[in-house]
């Protein structure tokens, strides 16, 4: 469906628009109707992408009132069917091949509930504030997922949806602050990889998107997010997303509210996480603020007599060997140019050059080629 709608695009934004009104009336009845998850899910995701195709005023009074509507439901059943499934699970014939049987309709469950997640995405990222009084017969179900007695799906998908309201309605997002701020400085530190790169998540854009008012959250957060960082399992297979989220968002306090911490004292440790090169976009976010920082001449970056050089050139080597950064984009050629001014300075690139192994070396080429 979306991409017959980039398609129809091509015609003009009137038959755009009369492609799209044949198409939402149909799509919201049948994410209330469908009774089979796997269809669902696949409408609902369809539904969500449309929106991000069409923008703010796609939707009418009629749809978001319809709409709002089936995701109460959706949600509400989400909660029923959870309570169910704990009653199954006290009856005599409960059974290994029951819970098989239960954790199969959880799974179902959870997936439907990512879903509900990315229509709220695509609408929050398309009419940004505007959207919150509408948003508001949602917010107690949403303030239940988060709940720390639930399981840790819903907290996941609860925060995720808390991210969207900060990072897209801000600074208006802070009215529902009181909903979700606590619990998300708490689960920053969560048992679950899941529920941590949520929270994490959310506090980087708090401090990239939020205004004032949230200055002292992220002073708070600072600690909370080098303790998660530092954890001695933190770059495990299962922590690391989790873990460079933290080291982003760290990143994002210090660029986007440097008045709420000490930059100077967290910069250095800053550096000797990076980089990053599991979660892509968040990799971006560092190299850009890097390289912010590197152009400014920051005289704790560069160190005394630029000895820093050696460890940057590792770190943007390490990112091009991992592919954190795609060649198309602009941070990749920041990342080029910061290289070829160190290649004009004769003994200080020779330097540099020797600390590294042969493949940083091929990769610091290959990105000389590419950017």
């Amino acid at each position: 469906m979306p991409l017959l709608l980039e398609c129809a695009r091509v015609r003009g934004p009137e038959y755009l628009t009369q492609m799209w009104h044949f198409m939402c009336d149909a799509l919201i009845k049948a994410i209330g109707t469908e009774p089979d998850s796997d269809v669902l899910s696949e409408i609902m995701h369809s539904f969500a992408k449309c929106i991000e195709v069409m923008g703010d005023g796609c939707l009418s009074n009629e749809h978001f009132e319809e709409l709002g509507g089936i995701l109460k439901a959706k949600l509400e059943e989400h909660f029923k069917n959870q309570e169910l499934r704990q009653v199954k699970r006290q009856d005599e014939d409960y059974d290994e091949q029951v819970e098989e049987s239960l954790q199969d309709e959880d799974d179902n469950d959870v997936y439907i509930l990512t879903k509900v997640s990315d229509i709220l995405h695509s609408i929050f990222s398309s009419y940004k504030e505007k959207v919150l009084p509408w948003f508001e017969q949602l917010l107690p179900l949403i303030v239940n997922l988060i709940c720390p007695h639930r399981p840790w799906p819903d907290r996941q998908w609860g925060l995720c949806i808390f991210d969207d309201v900060i990072e897209h309605c801000s600074p208006a997002s802070f009215k529902y602050a009181e909903y979700f701020l606590r619990p998300m400085l708490q689960y920053v530190c969560d048992n679950s990889p899941e529920v941590r790169q949520a929270a994490a998540y959310g506090l980087g854009v708090m401090a990239q998107y939020g205004g004032d008012n949230y200055r002292p959250f992220c002073t708070e957060a600072l600690p909370l997010l080098v303790r998660v960082i530092q954890s001695a399992d933190s770059k495990t297979k299962e922590n690391v997303n989790a873990t460079e989220n933290c080291i982003s968002a760290v990143g994002k306090i210090m660029k986007f509210k440097p008045d709420c911490v000490n930059v100077e004292e967290v910069l250095p440790h800053w550096l000797s996480w990076l980089p990053l090169h599991e979660d892509k976009e968040e990799a971006v976010q560092t190299f850009n603020y890097l390289c912010d920082l590197i152009e400014s001449n920051h005289p704790i970056v560069l160190g005394p007599n630029n000895t820093n050089l050696p460890k940057i050139f590792s770190i943007i080597a390490e990112g091009e060997m991992h592919e954190a950064i795609k060649h198309e984009d602009p941070c990749a050629k920041r990342l080029a140019n910061v290289v070829r001014q160190v290649q004009t300075s004769g003994g200080l690139w020779t330097e540099c050059i020797a600390q590294l192994s042969p493949e940083q070396q091929a990769a610091i080429q290959e990105l000389l080629n590419s950017a």
